[in-house]
């Protein structure tokens, strides 16, 4: 194997013409020019800044009366009371019976026991929740605003992430509004939910992928000032072998998995992903069998950067429960999910096993308490017996219960089934503000709905990409392809349990890119005055105050607004958003 590039060539012989006759430049002259272009084109100061001030509009937009309702929305209940017990005690404690109303009068002491609590998601997103109520209070404002600074930071980095794609501030600013007026996205933003994070993680990490590819590519051109003549040249190796981009990705992909496991979906196909654009790469500097060839030289590397290194940020991310899982060994050695085998039936929304084995019990249950390394090891195995147990509860226990809102996944692209998280209703006439005519009345609501232009729009715009990436050969068409797919049909095989729409949260980035790319198609590459760019941009900029104007029309159902009930149901648009 060729670990360093050969000895200068003669050069490379370009192998073919544009329409008009240019002679289309080398994989090398491509690679070199890639960021050095883009930089000649676009002021980096005036794309970061301009990046940057569209997030601060966004997380005005999501501090805005952010306290209000001033309650437990939905799922909050669970996750600000946990995120409190983290932040404080080190690791989730159960609570009291009425703790809710105690909190939201202002009491926090004495509601936490000291015995841990099941929980059945991993920890990363309830450290970000109780870091803001750390800071602000254990107050609806305080188990919020981790989520609205995160989803203003999603903004920024879709801005920049678009900008990287298609060279343009303008698009990747199209691209971060486009987020930025999503409802789904803006709701949950200022809600004290898991989806959030773990959407933004997944984005972060597949921005230093693509990052990666440009790197990659680069660094390749510099090392190879020609192109690979020798058949048995496998092009640079060594020298390819740590890739910064692609570790801070899989420091990204940590993140996300610890915030949820279904970022272990997307993480696979991406990783895939890589390993096709790095033979590709190959593949165009002319090395022979480059797709065998990039198992080993780039598979590997990408492997251990990407799964390996998130593995260890995951396992880092539990550190909390590992330095109290004597606390977990003593409470939930024998919890009635280890009891279980899988065989079983429902009866009365509960799981029952055929052969319950009630003396299941963590093999660290009876043993003493370990020191030094051997400490690490015990909590590591306690640790994976709590994962079984957290796993037998999403494929069992959930199966066998139901809720009102619970969607069928293929219906999440076109919204559903949108999740209701706050209601107030049947505020009479003359009351709280309420200037409903006789005989009907007012109410307040928060629902989990997307801006349907844009996602309507979106599904639209992935079949585009699809039919792109495959025709076209253009590789950025397939971000979104996969990320979209990746994020959502793995959820086809769990319709058989309470799945929400706002799930599909971690899709939508991927929706906003398909969009923006066909938008740059629409627009055209060249900058100079023309029919075709002026029909584009006058029907990209309808799409995008279309969406705008959407977004302005459902504003009082994402922020808890009063309205009457008339003017509730015009935003109602079908009965399944009831």
């Amino acid at each position: 194997m060729s670990t360093d590039a050969p000895a200068p060539g003669p050069e490379t012989v370009s192998l073919s013409r544009t329409a008009d006759g240019s002679v289309v430049p080398t994989a090398q002259e491509r690679a070199q020019g890639r960021d050095q272009g883009r930089l000649a084109l676009e002021d980096p100061f005036v794309g970061w800044s301009a990046a940057v001030g569209l997030g601060l509009v966004a997380l005005f937009m999501r501090l805005w009366k952010l306290g209000s309702p001033a309650e437990f929305q939905f799922d909050e209940t669970y996750y600000a009371k946990d995120a409190w017990s983290l932040v404080n005690h080190g690791y989730v404690r159960g609570y009291v019976d009425g703790a809710d109303e105690q909190i939201l009068d202002g009491t926090v002491r004495g509601l936490w026991q000291d015995d841990p609590s099941m929980i059945v998601h991993p920890e990363v997103g309830k450290w970000l929740i109780g870091l803001g109520e750390k800071l602000v209070g254990m107050d609806p404002t305080g188990w919020r605003v981790s989520s609205a600074v995160v989803g203003a930071l999603m903004v920024v980095v879709m801005a920049r992430l678009g900008r990287r794609l298609t060279g343009s501030t303008g698009l990747g600013l199209v691209a971060g509004l486009l987020l930025m007026l999503d409802g789904l996205h803006f709701v949950l933003s200022r809600l004290a939910l898991l989806d959030i994070f773990l959407a933004f993680f997944i984005l972060c990490a597949v921005a230093c992928l693509v990052a990666d590819r440009d790197w990659y590519r680069a660094r390749m051109a510099r090392l190879q000032s020609t192109a690979v003549t020798h058949p048995r040249s496998w092009g640079p190796v060594r020298a390819l072998l740590f890739r910064p981009w692609l570790m801070a990705s899989g420091v990204c992909w940590g993140l996300a998995v610890g915030t949820k496991w279904t970022a272990l979906y997307p993480l696979a196909a991406f990783g895939i992903l890589v390993w096709v654009w790095s033979a590709g790469a190959r593949r165009s500097f002319g090395v022979r069998r480059p797709v065998l060839r990039s198992v080993l030289a780039d598979g590997l590397p990408a492997f251990a950067h990407l799964v390996l290194v998130a593995f260890v940020v995951y396992v880092a991310t539990w550190t909390g429960w590992m330095v109290n899982a004597a606390e977990y060994e003593r409470s939930l050695s024998s919890t009635q999910y280890t009891q279980f085998t899988g065989a079983g039936k429902c009866e009365d929304d509960s799981f029952v096993s055929e052969d319950p084995d009630t003396g299941a019990r963590w093999p660290t249950a009876d043993q003493a308490d370990a020191a030094g390394p051997g400490e690490l090891v015990q909590s590591l195995r306690s640790l994976w017996a709590y994962h079984q147990d957290v796993y037998v509860f999403h494929t069992h226990f959930l199966s066998c219960s139901s809720h009102t809102y619970q969607s069928d996944p293929l219906g999440w692209p076109l919204l559903g089934r949108p999740v209701g998280v706050a209601a107030d209703t049947g505020i009479e006439p003359g009351t709280r503000g309420c200037e409903a005519p006789e005989g009907s009345d007012c109410l307040r609501q928060v629902l989990l709905l997307g801006t349907p232009v844009l996602w309507w729009g979106g599904c639209l715009a992935l079949l585009a990409a699809a039919a792109l990436w495959v025709g076209a050969r253009d590789w950025r068409y397939g971000v979104p392809v996969v990320g979209a797919l990746s994020t959502w049909l793995p959820w086809l095989f769990y319709d058989d349990r309470p799945i929400f729409l706002f799930y599909a949260s971690a899709m939508l980035p991927f929706l906003v890119l398909a969009l923006t790319l066909l938008i740059g198609r629409l627009v055209g590459p060249s900058r100079e005055p023309s029919t075709r760019r002026t029909l584009g941009v006058v029907a990209a900029g309808s799409f995008v105050v279309l969406v705008l104007l959407n977004f302005a029309w459902f504003w009082p159902v994402y922020t808890h607004e009063l309205l009457t009930h008339s003017q509730w149901l015009d935003r109602i648009w079908f009965s399944r958003w009831i």
